[in-house]
């Protein structure tokens, strides 16, 4: 699997937002990577060192337009912490 392939997005949220002051970067990832593979996907990336990362899985909520009812997927998101110092440009530009 691409490095790209892991990761899918950065979660764009208040939150999310609060934590890259800190060097916390959230993301959305393939569901099925684990957390060596975002590890390395993060570090080959953007070229930064990772400290720790926490998973989890986010399940899809029904939602219902007029009769018919659906279902959004299920995600993962990772929640990436970096070594004290260090940021992610990119994703910093965006704020």
């Amino acid at each position: 699997m691409n490095h790209y392939d892991i990761l899918k997005q950065p979660v764009v949220s208040e939150k999310a937002y609060a934590g890259m002051e800190r060097g916390v970067y959230t993301f959305w990832v393939n569901p099925s990577s684990t957390k060596t593979e975002i590890k390395a996907a993060v570090q080959n990336v953007f070229g930064v060192k990772v400290v720790g990362i926490s998973t989890m899985n986010v399940t899809g909520k029904r939602k219902r337009v007029g009769k018919f009812i659906g279902h959004r997927a299920d995600r993962k998101k990772a929640i990436v912490r970096l070594a004290d110092g260090q940021k992610i440009d990119a994703l910093e530009s965006q704020i």
